[in-house]
């Protein structure tokens, strides 16, 4: 199975880059789900858990607000603010 190449980004940071199986945040018009194979897609987040499903584990950073970007299995998610503490490094 492919995988998604995905990146988080705040303001200020690289916040966490590699493969996932699947991202999921919360946008404007309600939770999203991407897996590998998803039809390109531009959407702006709202305040909430974007988590990050990785063969480690769930990597979960929360959001301000911002943006997700999906096209041809390149996950980009950029914020203003994130607080990574619970993302496994």
């Amino acid at each position: 199975m492919s995988q998604l190449q995905v990146e988080l980004v705040a303001a200020d940071r690289k916040v966490w880059s590699g493969e996932a199986d699947m991202v999921i945040a919360r946008s404007v018009d309600g939770e999203l789900g991407i897996l590998p194979g998803h039809t390109p897609l531009l959407g702006i987040l709202v305040e909430g858990d974007v988590r990050i499903m990785t063969t480690d584990g769930a990597h979960t950073a929360t959001v301000d607000s911002g943006f997700l970007s999906v096209d041809r299995d390149r996950v980009i998610i950029v914020a203003e603010a994130v607080d990574a503490s619970r993302i496994n490094a």
